[in-house]
Order: C-alpha cells, then sequence, then structure tokens
C-alpha cells in the first residue's frame, strides 16, 4: 500500500515541529547537491557560536555554520550532513517569512527575530487602555513579515465590562484586516477561542509586562515558562523570558516565546506595503485626496483630513501614520546609502587591483 508525500510528512518525526511536503521537497535538492546521509533539524534556540536544534532523532547541539552559510536564528530549518565526527550544518533552507526589525542601534541593518512564522500573535496588556501606537508599531512588523497577524489583548480580567469593550473597539480600529482576541490567560478565558484563530508557527511578539509567557504557558497546558509581575512603580513588565525558543503545542501548533521588545524599528524591503495595510483605512481615504502626492497636512481637498473633521478618522491614527512613515523612509535612506558607499568600496577595490596588474613602463 503506497502512502501519499502529505501523509509522508505527517508521519515524520519533526511533523510537531512544522515539518511538512513543502520542506520535502526543499530537503530533496539538497541531497542531490551533498553527497552523504543528510538529516532535517529546526532551529529551537540560537547561541552564540551554537545552535539548538531538534532532530528526527532528538535533540541535538550544532556549531554555527560556516560565514559562507546565512545564519541561522530561532524557527530556521538547517540541513545536517553526518559524514564525519558530529553533525555539521551544510545548508540553511529559504525562509518562508521573516519576522526581523529594523536594530535598535539605529545602523541600517536588520535583527531577524524568528523565521517561518505563519502567525504573528501581537500581545498587548490593556490595564486602563490600550497603547494603540504600540499595537499599530507590532503589526506593521507583523505584516511585514509575510506572516498573518492576530491581535491578543491579554490580562483582561482586570478590566471592567465597559472598559474591556473600549479597549476591544479601540484595538479594533487600529488593527483592520485582523483578528482582535481578548484572553485571560489567568482564568482561561478565551485561550480557545484564540488557539482556533491560530495556525502553523506561532510567534508571540509584545513588550515585556504583556503576558507572553502567561499565555504560553495556557497554550501549552503546562507551566512550563517562568513569569513574572509586572513592576509596582509604573506597571511596565520585566524581562522573564531571556531568548527566542521554538516550542511545540498540542494540536499540531509550533510556538516561538520571544522576550520582551522594548524598541521595535520599522524597516526593510516590505516596510511600505506592512504600512498600507496597518493604516489601510487612511490609505482607503486618501484616495479621494485631491493631490496624488498628498502629504496629509493642510492641501485643499484632502480627503484624510475632511475624515478627520467629520470624526470619522481620529488626529492619533494619523499622527502614527506619520511618524511610522518618517521612521521607514530614513530607515531607506539609510539603507541606500549604505548600498551606494559598498558599491562604491567595491568598484575602488576593483580599480586598484587593476592598477596594479597594469605592466609598468
Amino acid at each position: 500500500m503506497t502512502t501519499s508525500p502529505e501523509e509522508r510528512s505527517a508521519a515524520h518525526p519533526l511533523a510537531p515541529y512544522g515539518w511538512d511536503e513543502g520542506w520535502e521537497r526543499a530537503l530533496a535538492q539538497h541531497h542531490r547537491e551533498h553527497p552523504g546521509p543528510l538529516v532535517p533539524a529546526r532551529v529551537v534556540r540560537a547561541h552564540r557560536g551554537a545552535l539548538d536544534v531538534r532532530t528526527p532523532v532528538g535533540p541535538q547541539r550544532v556549531d554555527v555554520p560556516r560565514a559562507r552559510l546565512p545564519e541561522p536564528t530561532t524557527g530556521d530549518w538547517v540541513v545536517l550532513s553526518l559524514r564525519g565526527a558530529g553533525p555539521e550544518v551544510v545548508a540553511v533552507l529559504p525562509r518562508r517569512t521573516a519576522l526581523a526589525r529594523a536594530e535598535a542601534s539605529g545602523r541600517s541593518a536588520e535583527q531577524v527575530l524568528a523565521a517561518n512564522v505563519d502567525t504573528v500573535a501581537v500581545t498587548v496588556a490593556p490595564a486602563r487602555r490600550a497603547p494603540l501606537g504600540r499595537v499599530e508599531r507590532f503589526l506593521a512588523l507583523a505584516w511585514s513579515s509575510g506572516a498573518r497577524p492576530v491581535v491578543v489583548l491579554t490580562k483582561t480580567d482586570l478590566l471592567e465590562g465597559a472598559e474591556l469593550a473600549d479597549s476591544l473597539a479601540e484595538a479594533e480600529a487600529a488593527a483592520p484586516g485582523a483578528d482582535v482576541l481578548a484572553v485571560s490567560a489567568e482564568r482561561g478565558a478565551g485561550v480557545e477561542d484564540l488557539r482556533a484563530a491560530l495556525s502553523g508557527t506561532v510567534v508571540l511578539l509584545g513588550p515585556s509586562g504583556a503576558g507572553k509567557s502567561t499565555l504560553a504557558n495556557a497554550l501549552l497546558g503546562q507551566d512550563r515558562l517562568g513569569t513574572r509581575a509586572v513592576r509596582a512603580g509604573d506597571g511596565k513588565g520585566r524581562h522573564t523570558t531571556v531568548r527566542r525558543e521554538l516550542l511545540p503545542l498540542p494540536g499540531g501548533l509550533v510556538l516561538v516565546d520571544t522576550p520582551g521588545l522594548r524598541t521595535v524599528g520599522l524597516g526593510g524591503e516590505g516596510a511600505g506595503e506592512s504600512l498600507r495595510r496597518t493604516f489601510a483605512d487612511v490609505e482607503d481615504l486618501a484616495v479621494d485626496c485631491r493631490f496624488a502626492d498628498c502629504s496629509h497636512t493642510a492641501e485643499p481637498g484632502c480627503a484624510v483630513l475632511a475624515a478627520i473633521g467629520a470624526g470619522v478618522l481620529g488626529q492619533r491614527r494619523l499622527d502614527s501614520y506619520r511618524k511610522l512613515e518618517r521612521e521607514r523612509e530614513w530607515f531607506a535612506a539609510r539603507t541606500d546609502a549604505r548600498l551606494r558607499a559598498e558599491r562604491a568600496g567595491r568598484w575602488k577595490a576593483i580599480h586598484k587591483q587593476q592598477r596594479a596588474l597594469r605592466p609598468r613602463p
């Protein structure tokens, strides 16, 4: 009796970690390129100089691959060769998605937080009012990854009925196109609804104190991840998760728990499209502006300003859009300048080499 590729993938030892037919085909390409026994593995944790991976026969620690390969991060699928004394990473399978932020240092570079993510759960603890600007920033990051975002209002047991309804309405207005769910992990309320809204590999994204580890424990069905109370003085969170870690969840999901993010820079190739999706309401209004290059500041016939005047759109929403757009433009300008400098440096090196090879008179 023959089995289909889908059935073989489902029976694979790494199926609980997200292995599927598509990864099977990607691995087959490397079987043709590399002699000797090869096995796939998923990066569970990335350390400085080493990787914790899950292989078909269990967990392994391997060295970070040579510089000629992309540097793997949590969620990556790597190919291990078993020819030598120990397993060696010989390839990193092409990423389907990548959750990346502009580096907090301000350099024109990106830091990949997690790879091959299907759902980004933007977690926010609303307390008395959801921090909408932060929600929009995390949403833009999520949309740019290629994954599907879901906004999760946590710790909703701390809110009264009217306050919860207001927070949900505000979050929904700030997250067009994304599901918004209310969860109390402490009471278990909304956890199953959230589980049903998630798919594939899920990354929990949010600031410290948003309740990510408590939520992860609720999804895991056990208190596996440590939790800490927020600071009493200012209500801000304290880091509990210190590194990104990949864990299989009941029901076929895979979870990536991440440390709280204090800064999330927006940049990179997909930032423009991600802003358009995050602020789809502003973009839809802008179509009716008199001028195609309207900046929505003081131009006559600006449909966005007219919507603010009519109470259809809030000024805070437009201000947040402008702020993130300026940040995106700054990052793009820095990136272009860096690329120009790199090209100039390469040409300078080529010309220098050519001069050195010319015969002397």
